[in-house]
């Protein structure tokens, strides 16, 4: 037997997380795998929106992303040594299966690709940026493309692709910080809406001439002046609410059906998963713009197991630019 430590809630969250709604179990995990098993470590864990939105239960181990090292292996896929990014949850030591393992890793790394960026840009995040932002808005040049939590792990490399593919772009976060950030990665307008006394004249500022995509990671009313402001034929994609995940009562927005019927607006929500197909030539498009500076990285990087609560706060609450990740 080894041991291994998995955190839990202690209890069910309410509004904002809070460290107290966190707990850790020891756990021991039998070292004798069967075939097709691997037993592995941690080395990085992600901490994403996603996971404040899942409706677990106590008794639940909490989700994510991971990647870690192969200790033990009845899988020639993936030999001892090498690392896997898999959805191997907030815990330390597991056995893996092939259904909960992405892909192997150990190529995508290079003197530009950090090992964090596993969970990241080469990652959950950087597929779904590709996939989500390049099947439903369906970018053409000269078009202008609009992104809110631009600075956040999936925002801010939905903005890179867009200039990629020779469009506008246009976006807003959350402090001014962030603004100079998106704007050293190429976004050419960025708002505060925070401090913004009208979301909906800095969004004609920013874009005059209307908006063709959206890549929606917020949500609620900010969204809703985003999706006024579209040209006729644009297209949505709905990529998450992270304005509401904390909210403790039904969250409320203006009516949006008149804009998406008199401008014939596309609006899709999806999951990364569905366009899994897409999958490989998304790691050799990003692996590629990375190499050749054309897809920058950006992290914030928290050290240590105990501190990966601290991390996924800190992400809610915005205080992260660009991929929230804990190196173990």
């Amino acid at each position: 037997m080894v041991k291994s430590r998995a955190y839990y809630k202690s209890q069910e969250f309410h509004g904002l997380p809070k460290l107290s709604d966190f707990k850790v179990v020891e756990q021991e995990v039998d070292e004798e795998i069967q075939d097709d098993e691997i037993l592995t470590e941690a080395v990085v864990i992600s901490v994403d929106p996603f996971i404040r939105a899942h409706k677990a239960s106590v008794t639940d181990p909490i989700i994510g992303f991971q990647t870690a090292k192969v200790l033990k292996s009845k899988c020639k896929k993936y030999p001892v040594g090498s690392l896997v990014l898999q959805t191997g949850g907030w815990q330390t030591v597991r056995k893996s299966k092939g259904d909960t393992i992405w892909y192997k890793v150990d190529e995508l790394l290079t003197d530009k690709v950090p090992l964090t960026a596993t969970v990241g840009a080469l990652g959950m995040p950087g597929l779904t940026a590709y996939t989500g932002f390049l099947n439903i808005c369906k970018p053409k040049p000269g078009e202008t493309v609009m992104i809110n939590g631009c600075a956040g792990a999936v925002g801010s490399l939905v903005g890179q692709i867009a200039k990629i593919k020779g469009c506008k772009v246009v976006g807003c976060c959350g402090s001014d910080k962030k603004i100079e950030f998106a704007k050293s990665i190429g976004f050419d307008a960025v708002f505060n809406y925070k401090t913004a006394k009208s979301w909906k004249d800095e969004i004609a500022k920013i874009a005059p001439d209307g908006i063709d995509c959206f890549f929606d990671n917020v949500g609620g009313q900010l969204s809703s002046d985003i999706l006024g402001a579209m040209n006729r034929y644009g297209r949505i994609a709905v990529c998450g609410s992270i304005s509401t995940y904390n909210d403790t009562e039904v969250s409320k927005a203006n009516v949006i059906q008149g804009a998406m019927v008199s401008k014939q607006l596309t609006m899709q929500g999806f999951m990364v998963d569905q366009f899994k197909d897409d999958f490989p030539v998304g790691i050799k498009d990003l692996t590629q713009w990375i190499a050749e500076g054309k897809l920058k990285i950006q992290e914030t990087v928290t050290e240590g197991f105990e501190n990966v609560p601290k991390a996924f706060i800190g992400m809610l609450t915005g205080e992260n630019i660009g991929k929230a990740v804990v190196k173990l």
